[in-house]
């Protein structure tokens, strides 16, 4: 399904992720002992929602003939008093769209592929290379 390497690099807590010819730099802020080169893992994580948002409307909206114009997703994620993680996401689009409209798109991002993975969890294992 995805397959994603991180190495690390001369720079501590820097690390150079690649996927399918594509990268980018991973690392924490200058506050948590990091260069600020890259985004955080959370960052990463509420990018990989955002992104699977804004893909998956687009492609709802294109199967429907709706115009979205530009689209944008702001998300972000705070813990409650138990240590639960919980995420917010606003939506905006620059086309003028109906109530209706917006309802169905908010019962479409319910269900992307990675909101419904984050929200199950996954099965992750480990082993020595």
């Amino acid at each position: 399904m995805a397959h994603v390497q991180v190495v690390s690099t001369a720079t501590p807590y820097a690390h150079r992720i690649t996927s399918r010819g594509h990268a980018l730099t991973a690392d924490e802020p200058v506050s948590l002992g990091g260069g600020d080169q890259g985004m955080a893992p959370f960052d990463l994580y509420l990018a990989s929602l955002a992104a699977c948002t804004a893909i998956t409307l687009r492609m709802y909206a294109e199967k429907k003939g709706w115009e979205l114009g530009e689209f944008s997703a702001s998300l972000s994620s705070q813990r409650d008093e138990t240590g639960k993680l919980h995420v917010h996401r606003a939506l905006g689009a620059s086309a003028p769209l109906t109530d209706a409209q917006w309802e169905r798109l908010l019962d479409v991002v319910a269900r992307t592929p990675v909101t419904l993975v984050m929200r199950e969890g996954a099965v992750i294992t480990s082993a020595r290379a």
